[in-house]
């Protein structure tokens, strides 16, 4: 083992390791068949997961069948895994050598025009929703459609979401709408795993401007692992290391995080590529999109940031303490019920 392996493994064992963004099959939300590849997160050093239970233009009852049969699966293996509800949830995982699950939606037509959805959500362990997916909805604007801007139901969204502890992110969502979020929000927003327009030119990268709004809010930006939103054609993990050494450069080392929106079911997105050609259109890079950093290649991605210098607080800060910094302020106790052994149910 080279000294350079040994010491990224060192430090990735050592502190918190957080992907804000997996993806699980959602198509089919009673086939829990790959939820074991989850094993493969902590194989690789990660301590927690948020899940995606659905997005674009899924409804209400697709997302509740999702987040139900994740939940019933993984309650099932308590040695195994702790689902997230507070922050020592994440801090008993860890220490308990399990992984740390909790779930996140991308786009609003999860709730439809529902806004107490958000809290029903939030209980079951969502613990970000971003706003819009690529297309426009009654919250705003996508990134791949004319963006008309936050609406008045957009900001009551906005509003009931800080209200009750889930963040606010702008992953997906049309520029303008980011600008409107940026600008009446009150807590920090989050971009999930959105990457910086200045590298890679497409709408669903994010300029400079808005990197720093996130940042003046106290937010943070997840760097993305899609090869489509990297550099197509390039290594993909220093592709990604760019990226994360762009925010650093453009905000500090305490605004970005991990979101590879690694996807573990490629029958599944290559379905959807051809099923929704309107929310993924040819001449964006989409059919790349199978190749993506996997969770195996952090190590590298860490060895690569290392010998550019960086110091273990910022690679602390950026492989998860900065996620847990953010989930601290912002989440509050949810009001799910129990079970007769306490567990939640």
């Amino acid at each position: 083992m080279s000294v350079a392996t040994a010491s990224a493994r060192a430090l990735l064992r050592g502190c918190l390791v957080w992907d804000n963004h997996g993806c699980m099959p959602v198509n089919r939300p009673l086939d829990t068949s790959f939820l074991p590849q989850l094993q493969r997160y902590r194989a690789a050093g990660f301590d927690a997961v948020m899940l995606n239970v659905g997005f674009g233009e899924m409804g209400v009852e697709e997302h509740l069948r999702t987040l139900a049969s994740m939940r019933r699966w993984l309650l099932g293996r308590p040695e195994d895994y702790v689902l997230i509800d507070t922050v020592h949830d994440i801090e008993t995982a860890r220490a308990s050598g399990r992984l740390a699950v909790g779930f996140d939606i991308e786009g609003a037509n999860a709730i439809a025009d529902q806004l107490s959805l958000i809290h029903l959500y939030y209980d079951l362990g969502v613990r970000w929703m971003l706003l819009a997916y690529n297309r426009n909805n009654r919250v705003g604007g996508g990134c791949q459609d004319e963006d008309t801007g936050l609406t008045p139901f957009g900001r009551e969204v906005v509003a009931e979401m800080e209200r009750v502890g889930m963040q606010v992110c702008c992953s997906h969502t049309g520029h303008r709408t980011a600008r409107d979020v940026l600008a009446v929000a009150t807590k920090p927003v989050i971009f999930s795993h959105s990457n910086a327009a200045a590298l890679r030119p497409h709408p669903r990268n994010i300029p400079d401007d808005l990197i720093r709004a996130c940042a003046e809010t106290g937010g943070v930006v997840g760097i993305n692992g899609l090869a489509t939103f990297l550099s197509p054609g390039t290594n993909l993990c220093e592709a990604f290391a760019r990226h994360v050494d762009h925010v650093v450069q453009l905000v500090g080392p305490q605004h970005v995080a991990l979101g590879l929106d690694y996807v573990f079911d490629i029958e599944e997105l290559n379905e959807y590529l051809v099923k929704m050609r309107h929310t993924f259109p040819p001449g964006l890079g989409y059919e790349d999109a199978v190749r993506m950093v996997a969770p195996e290649q952090l190590e590298d991605i860490v060895q690569i940031l290392q010998s550019w210098g960086y110091q273990r607080a910022d690679l602390e800060a950026l492989l998860g303490g900065n996620l847990l910094r953010l989930a601290r302020a912002a989440w509050k106790p949810s009001q799910a019920p129990t079970g007769a052994d306490g567990e939640r149910s």
